[in-house]
């Protein structure tokens, strides 16, 4: 680097001195992991394509390293303007357009991403990138039947950047919700490829070997002091949560994840992310005093803890959680007497008053409610009994 800077300030107009030093700076920033000197770097690759007499492929390798180092630091909006700069200037490459649409996507504008890659699939309509990346679009925004021959012919394209797990989740998840068993065939080739632990769990956020199966009971968890307290105080969670659906629907939310085919899903959530809602607990104080002596509950940053609140004619589609970290308790506290069912992977089960069902929600479940009242349970996720304390205090919240 030092003998790099030299060179700059002798030769200021050497496009190659200053892209030297650029890349210098960028490696050093690896090195020491300094998002201080990163941004020297990024401040450097803009400097090589703004001095005069640059040669087109060094201004276009210096902006694209510009805008994925600004992605690396979070710096989505800035990255952004650099991609159209990049666009602007070489307006005939694909792949720059292709990368707009993705600068777009990372700060929540799909309608300019879904512009970028209608534009792309005009000019080159076999673009396998831009066919998933449209097709997430489309899928997105609920067109289902719509996005699958794109998610479809995306994939089978193979080309670069789209052999990514969220393709094969959201293609599998578009064709079971239009009843077309292929959905499978897609998730074995996203489980062979690496993206899904098995055909049945499909979490994307995942630690690598833990134990892996739908079902479980108390015993196997090592949570069985957290379950005997949940069944043995069942009556007292039920009671203050009936209080809270007494004052009326504004405290229980709908499910906002776009789960149900049909019906009326809400939720009223005490902890998330392991951050306790104390306006929500006010509701519910002995519920939440009862819980604050379980910290693999309460410190689960990857789950929440929460009343579920389902009426009849509900449908809620397969579905994936998104991390093989946690798993999910379910205690059961106004159940009808027939009609309410939930399947983990291939096995239904019932729930019963007072009793606590354990699963692992990164195994597709699906839930049906054809009973002829509600259906009340209390939701508490747990922390995987074997990720290690140091894992419970480090892995990033979801």
């Amino acid at each position: 680097m030092k003998a790099f800077e030299v060179l700059v300030s002798k030769y200021p107009q050497s496009p190659r001195a200053r892209y030297g030093k650029a890349q210098c700076e960028d490696d050093l920033a690896e090195k020491m992991r300094s998002n201080e000197i990163l941004q020297k770097a990024i401040n450097t690759f803009e400097e090589v394509a703004s001095l005069p007499d640059v040669p087109a492929d060094l201004v276009k390798l210096s902006l694209k390293r510009q805008a994925d180092r600004q992605q690396f630091l979070g710096h989505m909006r800035g990255s952004l303007v650099t991609l159209q700069k990049l666009v602007h200037l070489f307006s005939n490459d694909i792949s720059l357009k292709n990368d707009l649409g993705v600068g777009y996507l990372l700060i929540g504008d799909n309608s300019n991403a879904k512009k970028v890659y209608e534009e792309v699939l005009s000019l080159a309509p076999n673009d396998g990138f831009a066919k998933v990346h449209y097709g997430f679009i489309l899928k997105a925004e609920n067109k289902i039947a719509e996005s699958i021959p794109y998610l479809k012919e995306g994939l089978e394209s193979g080309d670069p950047g789209t052999d990514d797990g969220r393709f094969y989740f959201h293609l599998g998840d578009a064709l079971q919700r239009v009843g077309n068993k292929e959905a499978y065939k897609w998730y074995e080739l996203g489980h062979q490829r690496g993206h899904f632990a098995s055909v049945w769990q499909r979490s994307l956020y995942n630690v690598n070997g833990l134990k892996a199966q739908p079902w479980w009971t108390a015993k196997e968890t090592g949570y069985t002091e957290l379950v005997k307290s949940l069944e043995k105080n069942w009556k007292l969670i039920r009671d203050e949560g009936l209080a809270v659906m007494d004052k009326g629907k504004g405290l229980f939310l709908p499910e906002d994840e776009n789960l149900r085919e049909k019906g009326d899903w809400s939720q009223f959530t005490l902890w998330q992310q392991g951050r306790k809602n104390e306006n929500a607990c006010k509701g519910v104080h002995k519920t939440c005093a009862l819980l604050e002596r379980f910290p693999e509950a309460t410190g689960c940053r990857r789950g929440q803890i929460k009343y579920s609140v389902m009426h009849p004619g509900t449908h809620v589609w397969p579905h994936t959680g998104p991390t093989n970290c946690r798993l999910r308790m379910h205690l059961g506290l106004v159940i009808p007497k027939e009609g309410c069912r939930i399947r983990c992977a291939e096995e239904n089960r019932t729930w019963k008053e007072g009793k606590v069902l354990i699963f692992d929600d990164s195994f597709e479940h699906e839930v049906w409610q054809d009973a002829d009242s509600y259906r009340l349970i209390f939701i508490v996720d747990v922390w995987h009994p074997e990720l290690t304390p140091q894992q419970r205090r480090t892995l990033p919240a979801i």
